[in-house]
């Protein structure tokens, strides 16, 4: 269970740094184009929520990032790919990048043998995974995680 509070942890700080990024260029954007009209504390109350409701949006459509990350010992880079598996080949994880109705790309991963695989909540392997289902790739310097589970069919 520590492990999947660990991994959740880690899926969470790498989202929120990506939408962090995002919201602050959207904003810098938006600061250097007009001038904002001066608003009222309500308003001001109300926008927060609707950005805290978008941050959480793009966190959760995020297909692919690629976050450094401060450690104790300096910085290290996160990269996070969301998709489809599309086959497993020894090592080798093909994700479709993307969402069930549009790819962004496909993308051949390395996963290391000491990577910890999650089935559908459960521990399982590599190889176990089968195409279809829905992946989301962590992987870390010294960590790799990957977690599949079954795509519910309405």
């Amino acid at each position: 269970m520590t492990y999947l509070r660990k991994h959740l942890k880690l899926v969470t700080v790498a989202a929120a740094c990506v939408a962090i990024g995002a919201a602050g260029s959207a904003i810098a954007t938006a600061g250097a184009a007009s001038s904002a009209p001066t608003t009222t504390s309500s308003t001001t109350a109300k926008a927060a929520r609707v950005r805290g409701a978008g941050a959480r949006a793009l966190e959760r459509r995020a297909v692919h990032a690629n976050v450094v990350v401060a450690t104790n010992s300096g910085f290290v880079n996160v990269i996070v790919d969301r998709g489809f598996v599309q086959s497993v080949n020894g090592q080798q994880l093909a994700i479709r990048e993307g969402t069930t109705k549009a790819t962004y790309k496909t993308v051949t991963l390395t996963i290391p043998s000491s990577a910890k695989v999650r089935d559908n909540r459960k521990a399982s392997t590599l190889s176990a995974l089968t195409a279809g289902q829905r992946v989301a790739v962590v992987q870390a310097p010294q960590r790799a995680w990957v977690v599949a589970h079954t795509v519910r069919t309405p």
